[in-house]
């Protein structure tokens, strides 16, 4: 679901923790081919946790097979970080999530996987550009403060009706969108519709406090990435938020 990237920041400090040595260097040719400025480490297993604190890193994969020692080890040391770095753990089955992991990736096999997880995994670590629609000047301080307080990168604007998001759309390169259903004039649908036919790769929540339940099988089948409810909750948009970092399902 990636959308327009912005990409002032200079790199992304991308440490891989695994026993393999070809697995290092299978990491490292992904990194060297990625889109995203990638400064990549790679750690053997050992002193990974004091190498991560004393060299610090913005995104950190760990090998399931590492003893589990270790990878509690390294869990407490990222989240022990002043900047706690994102912590994917990588596998070749597929595992469930666990405490203090982010995400679960599957173990690239070539190249071009490993290339297309390390940009899955920095691209967090650059802003995505959010747009907050809704007539409701209330609820668009209520969706900015949630979003102001998450652990994403995000540049927040705001449109208080759907000619005025499609204005800043055309004008604007923006990630995700953040819509309002009941607006006066060009209703969240028919704005959706008009997002998805002119900007086909920009991510659209639609927002509701309508009980009709038919109303999240439209969204969806319009192009929606997901359907709030009012009234929701900081952990809702987490989900959401989630979701469109793919950081929800094994990834590979």
């Amino acid at each position: 679901m990636a959308g327009a990237m912005n990409t002032q920041l200079v790199s992304v400090r991308m440490v891989v923790i695994t026993p393999a040595l070809p697995d290092h260097e299978l990491w490292r040719l992904g990194a060297s081919m990625s889109t995203i400025p990638v400064d990549f480490l790679a750690y053997a297993p050992g002193s990974a946790a004091v190498a991560l604190t004393k060299d610090g890193a913005d995104v950190c994969v760990l090998d399931a097979e590492l003893h589990e020692a270790e990878v509690s080890a390294v869990i407490a040391a990222a989240r022990a970080m002043k900047e706690a770095p994102l912590v994917y753990l990588m596998s070749k089955e597929e595992i469930g999530a666990r405490d203090g992991v982010d995400g679960v990736l599957k173990k690239p096999a070539n190249p071009d996987q490993a290339r297309r997880l390390v940009e899955l995994c920095t691209r967090t670590k650059y802003p995505s550009r959010v747009l907050i629609v809704d007539d409701s000047g209330t609820m668009r301080k209520i969706v900015r403060k949630i979003l102001s307080a998450c652990r994403y990168r995000l540049d927040i604007q705001e449109a208080s009706e759907g000619n005025s998001a499609l204005r800043l759309l055309r004008t604007g390169k923006f990630d995700l969108v953040f819509l309002d259903y009941n607006m006066p004039g060009l209703n969240g649908f028919d704005t959706l519709q008009e997002i998805r036919r002119r900007t086909p790769r920009v991510a659209v929540v639609m927002i509701s406090s309508l009980t009709d339940n038919s109303l999240v099988e439209r969204a969806r089948i319009a192009g929606a990435l997901a359907f709030l409810k009012k009234p929701f909750y900081p952990p809702d948009i987490d989900q959401v938020l989630e979701r469109y970092y793919e950081m929800t399902r094994p990834i590979g």
